[in-house]
């Protein structure tokens, strides 16, 4: 690893253990997706998140709850989205995620 490139998050869990999902991970999600230019980071994170508590995706969401935080949506906002989410994508989806939610929320 070159000495300037700082380790990303997913190295940081995976190491060398899936370089070729590394890759992908980090050059073209979180690299040529969240970089492009026709969305803001915050509308990417509010859809991210979205889609994340609609597929019940808890193993990823506690992550994109806090990189929401990062680009400009607050605690109330995210809890909105959630509750906003219960109405469309099922109550037990909703409950889930709140409670991942408040678990991520309290620990900062």
């Amino acid at each position: 690893m070159d000495k300037e490139k700082k380790e990303s998050a997913a190295e940081k869990m995976l190491g060398n253990f899936a370089p070729k999902l590394l890759g992908y991970t980090d050059n073209v999600l979180f690299g040529d997706l969240w970089e492009g230019k026709e969305l803001s980071r915050r509308e990417r994170s509010l859809i991210t998140v979205a889609a994340l508590v609609a597929g019940e995706h808890t193993g990823q969401l506690k992550f994109h709850l806090n990189y929401a935080k990062e680009h400009g949506l607050t605690e109330d906002e995210l809890i909105e989205v959630i509750t906003h989410l219960a109405f469309y994508t099922g109550w037990p989806k909703a409950m889930s995620a709140i409670m991942l939610a408040k678990e991520a929320f309290e620990k900062k």
